[in-house]
């Protein structure tokens, strides 16, 4: 089932790399602080990472489920310091995780707050946040460095445009280079194809059904978490039957809108997991049946609606490449 889109082949031409240049202010994501003796071991407990083994030069994709193994977030994770950690998730669904996340801490050592208001974070693309990072811009994704006041992620690149997630303390003057737009940064992180959970989508997800395993956001070698049996068993009972591709789409999309096949407008086919527009482009990340693939076309918020197109999909989907 597998096939590389002729989008694969496409090369930005010098406008479009312009466009993807920058430094924006990542006003919809939000910053989780865990501090505390037990603030590894808790989290640990929690996500769908290992955040034991997470040392001071790594940082990770992160889950956070429900007991039924559904999605109720997802985050980039890494250590400040010895004892303390930081959550980059989505703003919309933030005050909830946190809320549900405190109910377990119980006895543990471990504080945990919103830190949104004290640490500030700018998503940075192209080759001049390469450059201006310098010698701290780590070299692979899931990688982190100190830099520029504050701490820097290297996230997953986009279609050969390199991403990082910047934090700084929300005092500190804002990166030296040209302005990103939203619209530029949400395009890149779609085309990345990696997953953010938000508001619109939260329990909507296995997080195979988003590609999370694959992108790296779960070990199935670490202890028990909330929903961690239905997670193990999505993965080795071969039952999966649904994942998220990236497609073109012919007009903007919102992220919870429902997909359609073109033979079932009575029955979803899949779900918008994240959506940008740039310019008159529109894109999106989109959960669907895997037998929806097979033959007719998907198309958005009704099976007459705007026809979605597989675009380039940056990584190989297990189970297309098993078929």
């Amino acid at each position: 089932m597998w096939f590389m889109s002729a989008h694969d082949n496409h090369r930005m031409n010098q406008t479009d790399l312009d466009a993807l240049q920058g430094a924006v202010r990542l006003a919809d994501w939000g910053v989780i602080r865990a501090q505390g003796a037990d603030a590894t071991s808790f989290l640990h407990g929690q996500l769908t990472q290992d955040v034991q083994h997470l040392d001071a030069q790594a940082a990770r994709l992160a889950g956070y489920c429900s007991a039924k193994g559904r999605l109720l977030a997802s985050a980039v994770i890494w250590r400040s310091a010895a004892d303390e950690l930081l959550l980059a998730c989505s703003a919309d669904l933030l005050p909830a995780t946190l809320k549900r996340l405190s109910m377990f801490v119980l006895r543990a050592r471990c504080k945990l707050s919103d830190a949104s208001d004290a640490v500030a974070l700018y998503g940075l693309a192209g080759n001049a946040a390469t450059a201006w990072l310098g010698a701290q811009a780590p070299a692979q994704a899931w990688q982190r460095a100190d830099a520029a006041q504050g701490q820097v992620v290297r996230l997953p690149d986009a279609q050969g445009v390199a991403r990082y997630l910047l934090a700084l303390p929300a005092a500190a003057a804002a990166p030296a280079l040209p302005a990103l737009s939203d619209a530029a940064w949400a395009w890149l992180e779609v085309t990345s194809g990696v997953a953010r959970i938000v508001a619109a989508t939260v329990e909507q997800f296995v997080p195979q059904m988003v590609n999370l395993e694959v992108v790296g956001g779960v070990n199935f070698q670490k202890g028990c978490y909330p929903g961690q049996e239905v997670v193990a068993r999505s993965q080795y009972r071969g039952t999966l039957k649904r994942r998220a591709f990236v497609f073109d789409v012919d007009a903007a999309a919102q992220p919870g809108q429902e997909v359609f096949h073109s033979d079932d407008a009575g029955q979803p086919a899949g779900m918008v997991v994240n959506a940008a527009s740039l310019g008159q482009a529109h894109r999106a990340l989109v959960e669907v049946k895997l037998a929806a693939l097979d033959a007719g076309t998907l198309h958005l918020g009704a099976a007459g609606g705007p026809l979605l197109r597989r675009g380039a999909q940056p990584y190989v989907v297990p189970l297309e490449a098993a078929a």
